[in-house]
């Protein structure tokens, strides 16, 4: 099921009501009912894949209660081991079986061997595999470290797995985070009610005005990037970079705002990341679940920064590439990764990569200064430049891209339109720059009530004009 449907805002309200008219105070069939809606927002894409997650959620549900009555070391690694083969091998299976057969059928032809028969397979990629395996496996991931005590109550459990909010895009949340709230009582709060519509509303204006508007733009140009001069394509890459962020982070928005419906708090995953200075600051602020779960899960246990400057850059390359490998299978996205992680490491050998923790750009100005101007400018051109090989369907398309981009380089003359969409985004993102969730738009409530009711209008206006799926369900 979609945000962005009809069907969707039959079903968020019929879920609320029962939910706090119906059990307003029996905890057990609130969580019932979470994961009987979960399971139909999941199943209304494709029922079967409800196994999936069913079968993940006992096998961790056993593995971490399992974990917990062993004092015996390896007993307690073993099955941690036990849980990671099984997500990372139904997540490998479903995702990865073609990429890895095609790859080495390549492999064994460009060496002079002829293959009649590939063995491929007709897979179809459940939509969200990557989130839910990633969060589940958190779980037993801190039940191994001790960080957290696992649950006997299934039913709390298996909603924590298939919350519907974030099940499919994220943000991916921790086991610690997310569980113990649903474990605990629940009050219906008018505040965060109001604050949960608000991010629903600017989720749903970056998705269907900006995102969706862009996209026809986006598919033309990098589908036809052989007829445009290196000015358009350009355009093209810049469309994307919105297209993309609108799209993903706009769902982040909606699953936090209907997560605050039901009196849950998710965790932040973008904090206006074109905004950064450098890349270090930018990954702080672009996907910020997927890139604190692999620092958290991946990078400390590599070692992190604790071996030294060469065992470091080892342990970054190691991240962004398989960052890049978990977007999808295809040599494109692995290439993303080591260009980002090109980009960042001379932010980690100059200590600069941390430069921009505390405090935001033009803090307490209306306006940036020549410096934040081209710093945020830089990033954002590099950052964009990596968009095309994340965007290309093969690595010749993406090179053919940006060698055209830069050897045929002329003034755009075409899909100009994109542009005020562009603008638009900025202007607003930049005042609500320092408050990712909209807690304070303004002092005056005409300036609130205007702003609410600019964004509203869009949103009707745009709805259902052009309608495409988030571009995050695929990964």
């Amino acid at each position: 099921m979609l945000f962005n449907t009809i069907e969707f805002f039959i079903f968020l309200p019929t879920v609320f009501i029962l939910y706090w008219f119906v059990f307003p105070k029996n905890l057990k069939f609130q969580n019932l009912l979470i994961l009987v809606s979960s399971y139909v927002f999941y199943g209304w894409w494709d029922y079967r894949f409800l196994s999936l997650i069913f079968l993940s959620t006992v096998i961790d549900y056993f593995i971490a209660l399992q974990m917990v009555k062993s004092d015996v070391e390896r007993k307690r690694k073993r099955l941690l081991v036990a849980s990671m083969v099984f997500n990372l091998g139904m997540l490998g299976f479903f995702k990865y079986y073609n990429f890895f057969v095609d790859s080495w059928v390549n492999a064994f032809q460009t060496a002079g061997f002829e293959i009649e028969h590939t063995w491929t397979l007709q897979i179809v990629l459940p939509v969200g595999i990557s989130f839910y395996t990633f969060q589940t496996m958190s779980y037993t991931i801190d039940v191994y470290r001790k960080n957290l005590r696992p649950t006997k109550d299934f039913i709390s459990f298996a909603s924590f797995v298939s919350f519907f909010p974030q099940l499919v895009a994220g943000p991916i949340e921790r086991a610690t985070n997310l569980l113990p709230q649903i474990l605990k009582n629940r009050t219906f709060s008018y505040e965060k009610g109001v604050q949960g519509l608000r991010l629903i509303l600017w989720g749903l204006f970056k998705k269907v005005v900006i995102a969706d508007s862009l996209a026809p733009l986006v598919n033309d140009i990098f589908e036809n990037y052989g007829a445009y001069d290196g000015g358009t394509l350009l355009l093209g890459a810049i469309y994307f970079a919105f297209q993309i962020y609108c799209d993903f982070s706009g769902y982040s928005d909606i699953a936090i705002g209907v997560s605050k419906l039901f009196g849950f708090e998710l965790m932040s995953n973008f904090k206006f990341p074109y905004f950064s200075r450098n890349i270090g600051e930018f990954w702080r602020r672009w996907h910020i679940s997927l890139s604190t779960w692999f620092r958290d899960y991946l990078y400390i246990p590599l070692g992190g920064s604790r071996n030294g400057k060469l065992a470091s850059l080892k342990n970054i390359f190691i991240i962004f590439i398989v960052s890049g490998f978990w977007h999808g299978a295809n040599w494109t996205f692995m290439i993303w990764g080591l260009i980002h992680a090109l980009l960042y490491i001379p932010s980690f050998i100059f200590n600069t990569n941390r430069k921009y923790l505390s405090y935001g750009v033009a803090e307490n100005k209306v306006l940036p200064t020549l410096k934040e101007i081209f710093q945020m400018g830089t990033t954002f051109f590099c950052v964009t430049i990596a968009w095309v090989f994340f965007r290309s369907n093969s690595l010749g398309d993406a090179l053919s891209y940006i060698s055209k981009l830069f050897l045929d380089f002329q003034m755009p003359q075409s899909k100009l339109q994109g542009i005020g969409y562009v603008i638009i985004l900025m202007t607003l993102e930049w005042g609500l720059r320092n408050d990712e969730r909209l807690t304070v738009i303004s002092k005056y409530v005409i300036v609130r009530l205007l702003f609410y009711m600019f964004i509203a209008f869009q949103v009707l206006r745009f709805f259902g004009v052009v309608q495409t799926d988030f571009i995050y369900f695929q990964f």
